[in-house]
């Protein structure tokens, strides 16, 4: 600060005094802790001025790795923000501009040294002798009683700050160490039940991915690759003597574990109807199953043979899938892992593996993705996407580290920041655990007959449930976007294929499903999970606010041919396939049997193509279903998501997925007058069919595109996770 710059400042609702660095409000203190501030200071010099990333990484994180100086700085933004009281979406105090940096926003102006209320010293009285300031009176027997008194109080206070002590929470020191160097992505950890050996997938995908196995020796040892098949796979555990690795394979329409010798050896199948398989001794086994001919996965307890079979836990709703699961090392509580009714992540939830007591949520209220348990089974760990932020934006996209005392002791954020991490593998010390930490980045490119080029540069393209798609004419595209901020929400955007130019179209409204009119004029959305969503319609032109229409429990809606809106809804433990008027008003099925999901409708509103069981099937399959009522025609043998162009002349079918070296395959199918379609073989297409397979057909290859009224002129999202596996030493 110059000489004659002021000493203190009014700032909002705060005063900061420039030469001792405190921030006070009404005259006292506001708590603070000691790096947010060096950050806010910084701000408070440069007002006005938008101070980047770099220069807060020199001047306050210098010679801090880029992981570590990502996850304080969005930790210390945080924190000013709660302290102040401050809205990331809506600003007072301190906005963010996307790859630019940070700003001080709010009026700074020099306040008079006498002002009241800008003292930093707080008087606070001595404390006070009991037997001084007892009355004069008071004697003999009473005066025991002060004594007795005093020595309560005395406890009670003391009692105070232990419990404070324990159960606030403390800051943890974090420290980072590489344990891979690829330049694509590692992600999925476990480690040997002797902590010498880490497995792990390196792909193109956090969940499911068709890229190879690899193991390592700790801590230097060099990657080998187990597997080389393109199965999807996830979900890595040692067997309890560390000679075999398991892991789960999505096959058709089910999930199997497959086990692999680490020290060389094919892969085979182990135990079909199994997902998330871990060793709970030399024989029994806890994993998930589905029950029933849908996709409703819950943890049981079994032999390989499915002897002593058990079951623990199962979803609610036919629709969740409780992915996997993780035994407390005394083997009495399991962590589960699970989707929820709409197919995306839920909160993680706690289970009892020795009584029928009911599961609870458990850890941070957002998308948990992983869990684990420390050895001494006192702390649990969780990567979820949610915030200890109050003022922060309502969707938080970014995948971070937590930690909560068993069983119900205060959450603590570990991580934070633009990074986000995957899985979790615990050390036997119980001082450090694995994860893959990564940056995540996607943008929407362009194919066509002048080759390949990026069309969108900044943020992160959301695909799912809701991928772009191509205006009517091919000339725009409609996405969902995150910025680039850890406070991003998904916002409606359109771009244009010929400038490049996007626009936001309803800025501040955060949807998680949309879909665009017909012509263009208005866009019907959804927001919220499960019983809490809810289904908005609203004009782009923004002369009128968006309007609520349905019940909660709606989502994913679509306009259909009749001015009406066709959607799915929770029913009890079920999904149905409905449709309404546009004010909410006659509704009524469209079929009587549940559905899974809805993956999307024709251009010319004929056919809806949703995930369900077919009568008399053994499982769920896409299949085209007429909107008017009619014929069901599965559309492929496995769980695919095929798409349709925007003219309504092709539907395209992935049938090879794709790895971190290979974009895959999806057939384009030729449709008929009227969006009529061809004859598909019984079952519908299998995987890795050729294009001969139905009249007409052709290969493209991508397995996840965009189409656009032409088959070698589509787009295509292309993510970039730069991700390796770090050890996170926690003190």
């Amino acid at each position: 600060m110059s000489e004659n710059a002021p000493t203190r400042l009014k700032i909002g609702d705060f005063d900061f005094d420039c030469q001792t660095a405190k921030l006070l409000r009404d005259g006292r203190p506001v708590k603070i802790q000691p790096q947010p501030l060096r950050v806010f200071q910084l701000l408070v010099e440069r007002r006005g001025e938008i101070v980047s990333r770099e220069e807060l990484h020199r001047h306050i994180w210098n010679g801090a790795t880029f992981v570590e100086f990502d996850q304080g700085l969005n930790y210390c933004i945080r924190q000013i923000r709660l302290t102040l009281g401050d809205d990331a979406l809506n600003p007072t105090y301190i906005e963010t501009l996307p790859k630019q940096g940070y700003r001080l926003i709010v009026q700074a102006s020099p306040t008079a040294e006498g002002d009241t209320g800008l003292s930093t010293k707080l008087e606070i009285p001595a404390a006070a002798d009991p037997i001084a300031t007892m009355p004069e009176s008071v004697s003999g027997k009473n005066r025991v009683w002060w004594f007795v008194a005093a020595a309560i109080c005395g406890g009670l206070a003391f009692l105070g700050v232990a419990v404070y002590f324990f159960v606030r929470p403390h800051n943890v020191s974090i420290e980072y160490t590489q344990l891979t160097d690829f330049n694509d992505s590692a992600f999925a950890p476990a480690l040997s039940p002797d902590g010498h050996m880490l497995a792990f997938i390196r792909g193109c995908c956090r969940f499911f991915s068709p890229d190879p196995v690899y193991v390592k020796m700790l801590p230097n040892g060099e990657p080998v690759g187990l597997t080389d098949d393109k199965r999807p796979k996830c979900c890595l555990s040692f067997s309890s003597d560390g000679s075999l690795l398991a892991y789960t394979v999505r096959q058709f329409q089910t999930f199997a574990t497959y086990t692999v010798p680490v020290l060389g050896g094919g892969p085979h199948l182990f135990v079909n109807n199994a997902a998330g398989l871990t060793w709970l001794d030399d024989r029994q086994l806890l994993f998930s199953q589905i029950r029933g001919t849908g996709l409703h996965l819950g943890v049981v307890t079994a032999t390989a043979d499915r002897g002593n079979l058990r079951e623990l836990y199962f979803p609610p709703h036919e629709r969740e899938m409780a992915h996997y699961s993780l035994a407390s090392p005394d083997r009495k509580f399991a962590l589960v892992v699970q989707m929820n009714e709409q197919g995306g992540w839920s909160q993680c939830r706690l289970i009892s593996m020795t009584s029928n007591a009911p599961a609870r949520p458990i850890g941070p209220d957002g998308e948990c993705t992983a869990a684990g348990w420390s050895p001494d089974g006192t702390s649990m760990y969780f990567i979820a996407s949610a915030t200890d932020d109050s003022h922060a934006s309502p969707v938080e996209w970014h995948r971070h580290l937590w930690q909560q005392q068993f069983p119900d002791g205060r959450l603590q954020q570990l991580t934070a920041g633009t990074t986000e991490e995957n899985g979790i593998a615990v050390e036997n010390s119980g001082h450090a655990l694995i994860t893959s930490v990564g940056t995540p980045n996607s943008a929407i490119w362009i194919h066509d007959a002048a080759g390949e080029r990026p069309l969108t540069l900044e943020g992160n393209v959301m695909t799912d449930p809701s991928p772009p798609r191509f205006s009517p004419d091919g000339k725009s595209l409609y996405y969902l976007l995150y910025s680039n901020s850890a406070e991003a929400t998904p916002e409606l955007h359109r771009i244009s294929v010929s400038s490049g130019r996007s626009e936001p179209l309803l800025p501040g409204i955060a949807m998680l499903s949309f879909a665009i009119a017909p012509d263009e004029s208005e866009v019907v959305y959804s927001t919220g999970q499960g019983k809490e969503s809810s289904i908005w319609i609203a004009p782009l032109d923004r002369k009128s606010p968006p309007r609520r229409i349905g019940h909660p429990g709606d989502n994913t809606p679509y306009f259909d041919s009749h001015a009406q809106i066709i959607f799915k809804t929770i029913e009890g433990h079920r999904n149905f396939l409905e449709r309404m008027h546009r004010d909410g008003t006659a509704r009524a099925k469209v079929i009587s049997d549940p559905i899974i999901d809805i993956l999307g409708i024709s251009p010319g509103r004929r056919w809806i193509i949703v995930i369900a069981t077919a009568p008399g099937a053994t499982a769920p399959l896409p299949m085209a279903i007429p909107t008017d009522g009619g014929f069901r025609q599965i559309i492929a043998g496995t769980f695919c998501f095929p798409v349709w162009s925007p003219n309504g002349k092709f539907l395209f079918v992935p049938v090879e997925e794709a790895t971190r070296t290979n974009p895959g395959r999806s057939l384009a199918i030729p449709l008929g007058p009227n969006e009529g379609l061809p004859p598909f073989p019984a079952g519908g297409i299998p995987p890795d069919a050729d294009a001969n397979i139905v009249p007409g057909a052709r290969s493209v290859n991508r397995y996840d595109l965009i189409p656009g009224n032409d088959p070698s002129a589509y787009a295509f999202v292309k993510t970039n996770l730069h991700a390796n596996l770090y050890r996170i030493s926690i003190r």
